[in-house]
């Protein structure tokens, strides 16, 4: 069992930046690929971010956010972390992360385990 806890949401204008971060707890967080999703009322959820377990040297964005978000993770802290730059107000929306029992984040693996999620608000 892994759990997770984001924070670092916030209220922020058009163009500013915003980090949040993941901090998943147990002893075998390599083992587990990482990811950010978000949501809106009356959406499902919306893949933003994914990074590859151990090194996390495979990232991949979704083609809304690529060249804005920077995901990392640091082991030696079990945290991941979504730097979000020149934000619009399109990005307003709960953040999850989740943390995907395998080399990569897919619905498909054995155990995915989900954060309560952060607001992130976005003012034009």
């Amino acid at each position: 069992q892994v759990q997770l806890v984001e924070s670092g949401g916030g209220l922020v204008q058009a163009g500013g930046s915003l980090r949040l971060s993941c901090a998943a707890s147990g002893r075998t967080f390599e083992s587990y690929a990482m990811a950010w999703f978000r949501q809106t009322p009356g959406k499902e959820r919306e893949f933003v971010a994914a990074i590859s377990w151990s090194s996390g040297a495979i990232t991949g964005y979704a083609d809304s956010v690529k060249g804005r978000f920077t995901l990392s993770r640091d082991n030696a802290r079990n945290t991941v972390y979504l730097q979000m730059n020149s934000l619009k107000p399109e990005d307003t929306a709960v953040y999850y992360c989740v943390a995907s029992k395998g080399a990569y984040y897919s619905d498909a693996n054995e155990s995915n385990y989900w954060g309560q999620g952060t607001q992130v608000t976005v003012s034009s």
